[in-house]
């Protein structure tokens, strides 16, 4: 199903100066976190699917994982930098096709998608195989994404040109999730702990709502005004709470593989 991306080789890109800075280290571990707890809450596909990230002091370039390996092998280290026309700055091995032409033009066209995470998680995937609006808004989990939310109903098969990762990028708007039919979530985030956030929870609500939907009773939408309400709440002081749900999940992650931050 994943296609490599044909990039010039490494030993004509020797890489930048300055791409060792602690900030930089830091992305890698919290990258690689993700990708880990990622894989044991059974959220991989294979060695499909990608997470981003915009190299700190670095907007031209992003931290993404390398063709071939699956959620569960990838470390700090692992992880490739790449350049908005292919290449790889840093790291050993290429970037999967729709890796690269998806998130490229994602951090082009939206500046403020720091952060990128699209994988096909069975549960939030499942409700972008549904006809209509993915969500209806029964559960308060699901409230989080009430206001941040975009479906993109226009599936074109593989993204494997500019052409229609662009188009990605520009059906995403100013959503923070985006629910691309067809194919499965995408979650932009101003930081790798905003989008771990929200790629969980998203995961979490899908769940919730699918199961409801399998008891056969008719689902209890909240109120148009209550489900605005309720996604400024969970909104307030969002950043901080994120960050402290990536650190948890470090230390989980730091006792029992200790590996990913290598």
């Amino acid at each position: 199903m994943a296609h490599a991306f044909d990039v010039a080789s490494n030993d004509r890109n020797p890489g930048r100066p300055g791409l060792e800075s602690p900030a930089i280290l830091q992305a890698r571990m919290d990258l690689a976190a993700c990708f880990r707890m990622a894989a044991r809450l059974g959220m991989g596909e294979g060695i499909c699917n990608h997470f981003s990230v915009v190299v700190p002091g670095h907007d031209d370039l992003f931290l993404v994982n390398p063709y071939g390996l699956a959620f569960c092998e990838v470390t700090a280290s692992s992880l490739l930098i790449c350049d908005f026309d292919g290449n790889v700055i840093l790291g050993d091995g290429r970037p999967e096709a729709t890796a690269f032409y998806i998130h490229a033009q994602l951090h082009r066209v939206n500046p403020r998608a720091r952060a990128a995470f699209h994988t096909h998680m069975p549960n939030a995937t499942a409700l972008c195989l549904l006809q209509g609006e993915p969500f209806v808004w029964a559960g308060q989990t699901a409230l989080k994404f009430y206001d941040r939310l975009a479906v993109d109903e226009h599936y074109n098969g593989l993204a494997l040109d500019y052409a229609e990762g662009e188009r990605i990028a520009r059906a995403a708007g100013e959503a923070d999730v985006i629910m691309l039919k067809n194919h499965g979530p995408l979650v932009l985030g101003p930081s790798v702990a905003e989008a771990w956030d929200d790629l969980y929870y998203l995961e979490r609500a899908a769940e919730v709502q699918l199961k409801a939907m399998a008891s056969g009773r008719p689902l209890k939408p909240v109120g148009p005004d209550i489900a605005h309400a309720a996604c400024r709440q969970m909104m307030e002081g969002n950043a901080e709470s994120a960050r402290l749900h990536l650190e948890s999940v470090k230390r989980q992650l730091l006792r029992s593989e200790p590996e990913f931050a290598r």
